[in-house]
């Protein structure tokens, strides 16, 4: 006959293994999604990472320093992005839309300088090629003092409609 003081600390024992392991996950699991988070990678379209790859190629190329995802400007250029392939055209504001400190400060950004580029092409690579090529959009591409980016991309009938945000971080 079983001991009934031993099979109820066999149960507790196992009930708070079980209970330990489940914390143990849950934690690894949050610090998972806090990490990917940061990082911003866990969010970024195949097209923004490009982007943001091609960025930080044409800088080291340079000599400079690469610059760092920033996941509150990515937001905003994702919804600048979305505006854009709404309206089917480019701009940097369209009417009722906030400004590029409007909507990076709405994201949470926080900055001390921010430029933008805008584009609309088929591909990724296409459009930092535009970037490149044009002496304003350079500049801001090459600008030694941004230190972070955050870029969105929206496609519409097979165009893509990209944003770039820079910023000095505070």
């Amino acid at each position: 006959m079983d001991d009934p003081s031993g099979i109820v600390i066999r149960r507790v024992y196992f009930v708070e293994m079980t209970m330990r392991a489940y914390r143990f996950l849950f934690a690894l699991s949050i610090l998972l999604v806090v990490l990917f988070s940061q990082n911003g990678w866990a969010q970024q379209t195949p097209a923004e990472r490009t982007l943001f790859d091609e960025a930080n190629h044409s800088r080291r190329d340079q000599g400079l320093s690469p610059l760092k995802w920033d996941e509150a400007l990515a937001v905003a250029a994702r919804r600048h992005a979305a505006e854009m392939a709404k309206h089917g055209s480019i701009s940097h504001q369209f009417p009722g839309e906030p400004s590029l400190p409007g909507r990076a400060t709405k994201a949470g950004a926080h900055y001390i300088s921010l430029s933008e580029n805008v584009a609309e092409a088929p591909k990724a690579t296409e459009i930092h090629g535009m970037w490149m090529n044009s002496p304003h959009h350079r500049a801001n591409l090459l600008d030694p003092d941004m230190n972070s980016m955050g870029v969105g991309v929206v496609s519409k009938n097979g165009q893509f409609y990209a944003v770039e945000d820079f910023s000095k971080a505070r």
